[in-house]
């Protein structure tokens, strides 16, 4: 029987999203032959966590479900021994990677990797707090249905139980590395209202992700695309497609992993989005099957982003994630152009290639990320109000931010080099150092 780890971090309130991915786990040990470990990932402030507690408290015993809800001591307890067993250079900077004190969407789900590791996980299953499950005939509608009948099988295997295999032959012999899908309802990004505001200056500001080599054509292609998900279709009949999964297509609160988790970390960068997304582009350049479903999660806002403090935080995590992009692009070209190379004899990712290319990519001139922040500037001064305000704060970080961003590539770099001896110690320490808060 193989285990797996269904995993939700948070940092914010969310009895409901636990009942339902409780459900969730459930689901995945009555259909198929596997241990569901849940693992909650809890960054919340005490009385959250409490909440968080009693609604860990409330799921109904299901056999081969294993609860595991951990507040951020229990987190760093865990990542300090670990830490100390792989004997990494730079332990304390390891750890502020693993766990910083800023919102980082690549480390939470690092955290979770080397937890699922501990528990003998041969995948991770990651689902977000701000996300729901749809249903048909009144019934959720779980995407670990379609995870488990393919993620970790030789794709030839796999074939037979997908509607439709665009995978070469050439491939079939690798196993399904990822299994994903998307969502539908509001945009994955928070900027709706400046669409509505002034569609033009929503043009010019979305663009500003794509490589500066673009044609026009194909920037606006991007930002048609760009955070809609799966628009808003509703879930109507099941559709599967084996192949190389566009990174478009799929999106990380509707995602699993198997293996490659183990050979490359996400990058650890503080208060950028899209920060956690890597993988999916590192599974579709080196040529690794997939699968994408059409099991979309519904995408909802929290409130906590329509007040003044949240609006300050979400739109620096936005710029911030332009600022990247200048780093991302040229690694991703770069990955692009190895192709299967990226991996060894043993159809592994090679870490030191991708840690190469991190590497690199802090040498190129920031001539780029000053344009971006000016195009930022502009537009958002055109759209008057807060956003005029946001301009004003973000003037006075400029040069913080631009320095910001090619230390979070740096310390991508270190991570991918200590990430094997990082999964082996995992490993090595067990599920007994997973042991915080298990319901």
């Amino acid at each position: 029987m193989r285990r797996i780890c269904l995993t939700l971090p948070t940092n914010r309130a969310c009895p409901d999203t636990i009942a339902a991915i409780g459900e969730e786990a459930a689901y995945a040990a009555g259909h198929f032959d596997v241990e569901a470990h849940l693992l909650i990932l809890d960054s919340s402030d005490p009385a959250t966590y409490a909440a968080h507690a009693r609604a860990v408290q409330a799921l109904p015993d299901v056999p081969r479900v294993v609860v595991h809800h951990l507040d951020e001591t229990a987190q760093r307890a865990f990542l300090r021994r670990v830490i100390a067993a792989a004997q990494v250079a730079k332990p304390e900077l390891m750890l502020d990677l693993m766990l910083p004190n800023g919102l980082s969407y690549g480390a939470c789900t690092n955290r979770a990797f080397l937890i699922a590791a501990a528990l003998g996980c041969e995948s991770v299953h990651r689902r977000d707090s701000d996300s729901r499950y749809q249903t048909h005939d009144g019934e959720p509608v779980f995407p670990v249905h379609h995870e488990l009948a393919s993620l970790g099988r030789p794709a030839a295997d796999a074939a037979p139980g997908v509607t439709e295999n665009t995978l070469e032959p050439r491939h079939a012999h690798q196993r399904v590395a990822m299994v994903g899908s998307s969502f539908v309802g509001e945009l994955s990004v928070d900027i709706g209202e400046i669409r509505r505001l002034d569609p033009d200056v929503y043009h010019d500001v979305v663009s500003l992700w794509a490589p500066d080599d673009w044609s026009e054509s194909q920037k606006r292609d991007l930002v048609e695309d760009s955070f809609r998900g799966a628009g808003t279709e509703p879930f109507v009949s099941d559709h599967t497609t084996l192949g190389l999964v566009d990174p478009m297509r799929v999106d990380m609160c509707n995602i699993s992993f198997h293996g490659v988790q183990e050979s490359v970390p996400l990058p650890p960068a503080t208060d950028t989005i899209g920060s956690d997304y890597f993988l999916i582009h590192l599974v579709h350049d080196a040529a690794l099957p997939g699968v994408l479903h059409n099991r979309n999660i519904v995408n909802y806002y929290t409130a906590e982003r329509r007040t003044d403090a949240g609006f300050l935080a979400y739109q620096t995590r936005f710029v911030k994630f332009f600022l990247s992009m200048l780093y991302f692009n040229h690694i991703y070209d770069r990955m692009t152009a190895t192709g299967e190379a990226l991996l060894d004899e043993q159809g592994q990712v090679r870490p030191d290639v991708i840690a190469g290319f991190a590497r690199e990519s802090t040498l190129l001139d920031q001539a780029g990320n000053h344009r971006r922040l000016d195009r930022i500037d502009t537009a958002y001064r055109s759209l008057g109000g807060r956003y005029a305000d946001f301009a004003d704060h973000l003037a006075t970080r400029r040069e913080r931010l631009l320095d910001e961003a090619r230390r979070d590539i740096e310390d991508f770099a270190l991570l991918t080099e200590a990430w094997q001896p990082l999964v082996r110690a995992s490993k090595d320490a067990g599920p007994t150092l997973t042991a915080g808060h298990p319901a």
